[in-house]
């Protein structure tokens, strides 16, 4: 290919149409053209974006530096181009749909010893850095800008907490300018969303972190930019839990082999809220799934103890962690089809995860539990698991466990990355499932190990056991950001619920804010393909009905839609499986009716509905159903209390 220095007569006409270049740029647009990205390359690798010609990205500058001193992507100098169309259709298991296709227009732009690669799709764009260098490389940087025309609204999830950069990610939203960030912290977590003046959304994200920081943002003038948690230098064991934590850091963010590509940074872009939820550049840019065989992963719904602080009321032991009340877990999922359930923290020693407490008979249980069809997962620290991962995957799978449910990794330095692949690979090799908890957002691992069946890094419900937040507000925002980049372990399915004046902090008796319709409606609207249920046995035996309609609802689905949602204000999720197809609405707390097309239904056929909604604002642990028949050219009205929410499941009439 031809070497050239800020030419560009190479790039096919195809891809620039109302796109134009100059000398010093090279330019890329979306397969439908209403998308460019014009990357300039003078002194410094600057790109920007306009959609419909109308500027989403002012130019802002891609770098990355490196320990000697060497900065890529300024003064880049002369380069090699290759552009081009490409299309494909994946395998999505276990993902919010069976199968993802996907169309877009590329750009290799090769400097000699690194490159950018840049993708421009019709719903977004990505590029990222690789490096051809012979020796081990230590980076002190990388910068991603992205700055806005105008000043913008954003949604930010401040990172909080006496160090941002090791946390459980775990954040509410502040809707805000983007010039009035740093009110709350230095640092956001991603994704961060933008709404333009002319109604355009981005997102900010990232996919294919391997060995490699997470990103953060800062704010500076006119928008972000990328920061990055450096290296740990020395580190400490806390005293209740043997967690690993950093007590200093070094100055560089990576050290890594010279010969690689990073993460891509990705820039989501949508015209309506309700496109984002279901955006899968994350998933389509991660590294394809390195092992086939995947037929032994399976997904499905956990009963779960600790957040109802084993709150058995009917029983004639005293209930904890002890044999006796997991049994009792074990009797529940039984009985209602739950093919999990959790044993939390506890049963293991706290410094050994090969040291079991002699209160949990583990070898008992699980002959127990597999006499009626349900698997055991276990609890573990991070770190603690790490420092015997191979005899504890091989032990405790020759034992009957079915995975691990593992915590407290609450940072995303190059380190704790590399621990989680580690993890990814020996739980694999074993055949066990891993729902990573107290962890940083998923970035693209659940399609490189599906075996990864889940990923905490939201604000879930267990923020209520010991803080009075506004929970409905962010359920009917955080599945517009946080989800996009992958599944959450949200931990839904709470059976005392309360008005917003009736909410009380109880930590033993916890409660949800909002309505029991509202528990339901998360099941379907939130991706979990391992979700719990997080309250008590004795409760759901209480209300076999509405536990008999959740436990009925799968975890993974065929295909996945928002029908209608605005951010922070509801949302309308529909999802099929074997035919049959799920609805659930989530509100925040004003009141409101949602009506719906049913124009995903087949056509010349009727359906039945089975309709689960709130009886009033006042009462929220009650609720109703209705049966009725609709069509393809049908239209349901969904009226939602405060707090509130809807779940339907529709079936072909036969």
């Amino acid at each position: 290919m031809l070497s050239i220095k800020k030419i560009n007569t190479l790039l096919s006409g195809l891809l620039l149409i109302s796109c134009s270049n100059s000398p010093d740029t090279i330019a890329l647009t979306s397969p439908d053209h209403r998308i460019c990205v014009r990357l300039e390359t003078d002194d410094t690798l600057r790109y920007s974006v306009t959609f419909d010609d109308k500027t989403l990205v002012l130019p802002s500058g891609i770098t990355m530096t490196m320990e000697d001193g060497r900065t890529l992507g300024v003064n880049p100098g002369k380069y090699r181009i290759e552009t081009g169309n490409d299309s494909g259709t994946i395998d999505s298991p276990f993902y919010r749909q069976e199968s993802i296709s996907a169309e877009w227009n590329y750009a290799n732009i090769d400097f000699g010893d690194w490159s950018l690669a840049l993708r421009v799709y019709n719903n977004g764009l990505a590029w990222r850095f690789g490096t051809n260098f012979k020796d081990s490389i230590s980076i002190r940087d990388e910068t991603a800008h992205f700055i806005f025309p105008d000043d913008p609204m954003a949604w930010v999830p401040y990172s909080r907490g006496n160090d941002p950069f090791a946390n459980s990610f775990q954040s509410e939203y502040t809707h805000e300018r983007v010039s009035s960030f740093g009110k709350e912290s230095e640092l956001s977590l991603i994704p961060l969303a933008v709404l333009t003046d002319d109604g355009i959304r981005m997102l900010i994200c990232e996919s294919d972190q391997r060995s490699y920081p997470g990103m953060f943002l800062r704010g500076t003038a006119g928008g972000y930019k990328s920061a990055f948690s450096c290296l740990p230098d020395s580190t400490y064991y806390t005293k209740t839990r043997h967690q690993m934590k950093i007590a200093t850091r070094k100055d560089i963010i990576a050290k890594t082999e010279g010969t690689r590509t990073f993460p891509w940074r990705i820039i989501a872009i949508a015209e309506e809220d309700r496109f984002l939820p279901t955006n899968n550049l994350v998933y389509l840019l991660a590294e394809a799934r390195r092992h086939d065989d995947i037929s032994w992963i399976k997904p499905g719904q956990a009963a779960w103890e600790w957040w109802n602080s084993y709150g058995l009321t009917d029983v004639d032991f005293k209930p904890g962690v002890n044999t006796e009340t997991y049994k009792e877990y074990i009797d529940f999922a039984s009985q209602y089809g739950i093919p999990y359930i959790i044993i939390d923290e506890g049963w293991s020693g706290k410094e050994d995860i090969m040291e079991i407490k002699p209160e949990v008979n583990l070898p008992e249980l699980v002959s127990y539990a597999s006499g009626k069809n349900v698997g055991i997962i276990i609890w573990a620290v991070s770190n603690v698991l790490d420092k015997k991962l191979e005899e504890s995957c091989r032990f405790y799978s020759a034992l009957g466990i079915k995975g691990f449910k593992i915590d407290f990794f609450d940072r995303d330095d190059q380190t704790s990355i590399d621990m989680i692949y580690r993890i990814a690979e020996m739980t694999r090799r074993y055949s066990m499932l891993v729902d990573l908890h107290g962890v940083n957002k998923p970035a693209g691992l659940n399609r490189t190990f599906p075996h990864l069946i889940n990923f905490e890094g939201v604000f879930g419900l267990e923020e209520v056991k010991w803080s009075n937040p506004d929970m409905p507000a962010y359920d009917v925002t955080f599945p517009f950001l946080r989800q996009v980049q992958g599944p959450v372990d949200y931990t839904q399915g709470a059976f005392r619920n309360a008005t917003r004046d009736g909410f009380k902090i109880d930590y033993h008796n916890p409660m949800s804010q909002g309505t029991r319709t509202h528990q339901a409606a998360a099941y379907i609207v939130f991706d979990s393909p391992l979700v719990m249920l997080c309250d008590s046995p004795s409760l759901y035996r209480a209300d076999p009905v509405c536990t008999d309609f959740i436990t009925s609802i799968p975890t993974v689905f065929s295909r996945t839609m928002t029908i209608a949602g605005e951010i922070g204000e509801y949302i309308v999720t529909a999802r099929e499986k074997d035919g049959i197809w799920y609805v659930g609405a989530l509100n925040n707390w004003e009141e409101k009716t949602i009506s719906i097309s049913t124009d995903f239904l087949q056509e010349g056929k009727t359906f039945n509905v089975m309709h689960m909604s709130d009886s009033s604002s006042e009462e929220p642990e009650k609720y109703s159903f209705k049966e009725y028949t609709v069509r393809k050219d049908s239209h349901i009205e969904l009226p939602m209390s405060s707090g509130g929410g809807a779940a339907l499941i529709i079936k072909e009439n036969k």
